[in-house]
């Protein structure tokens, strides 16, 4: 079997400070691009969207819950499916288990997909979640960022900012724009192995477990 490289201490501290110095550099890029985002221009929403949550209609202002901005993650649940997406399931495991943080800061979060209401309420409750869900079936929201299309349905996360009597869209993404999300991603990211999934660089060495 082949191994890991395997150094002296002083090796793999010169090593080390080589890497870091990369990643400090990728710290500030990250921060540049943070600041770029938000200079992004903004779309004021003209349009009236009505969700269903769980004390009935409500409004794309009422899911700002008295915040400022608005974090939407638009969670794959086809209205014909049982069950929602088993990734954005996943994802939403590894979202807080409180959102005391994100309201600290002005900040209200929740989840919206297209399948009715009943069926959030019963997958949620057998989750055991307690994050905001809401049902945007019946309207052209999923359509209208991008989340629903003649192929289907697509997960991906929206930013609304609430400002004077205005809506504005200020952000969406969704594939592995999402990936900030998943905390275990970011935990993996830093070991040996990764998150050994087919499309990652991977060490040489018999050592690295492959995909069946």
């Amino acid at each position: 079997m082949t191994y890991p490289h395997i150094v002296s201490r002083e090796e793999w501290l010169v090593a080390r400070q080589e890497l870091l110095i990369k990643e400090k550099e990728a710290t500030h890029a990250r921060d540049r691009l943070n600041a770029e985002r938000r200079r992004l221009p903004m779309v004021k929403i003209d349009k009236e969207y009505v969700f269903e949550g769980p004390d009935g209609k409500v409004s794309l202002l009422d899911l700002f819950d008295g915040h400022r901005q608005l974090i939407v993650y638009h969670f794959m649940f086809d209205p014909s499916w049982d069950d929602g997406c088993q990734n954005c399931t996943a994802l939403v495991y590894n979202l807080p288990s409180r959102l005391t943080g994100l309201h600290a800061n002005n900040t209200s979060l929740v989840l919206i997909s297209r399948a009715p209401f009943a069926k959030l309420e019963s997958y949620k409750a057998r989750k055991n979640w307690t994050v905001p869900w809401f049902s945007s079936f019946g309207t052209d929201f999923n359509y209208d960022f991008g989340v629903t299309d003649e192929e289907g349905e697509k997960h991906g996360l929206s930013v609304f900012l609430h400002e004077g009597e205005h809506i504005l869209h200020s952000y969406s993404t969704d594939r592995r724009g999402t990936d900030i999300l998943v905390g275990t991603y970011n935990y993996l990211d830093l070991t040996p192995l990764g998150r050994q999934e087919e499309w990652e660089e991977r060490p040489a060495g018999s050592w690295f477990p492959t995909q069946e």
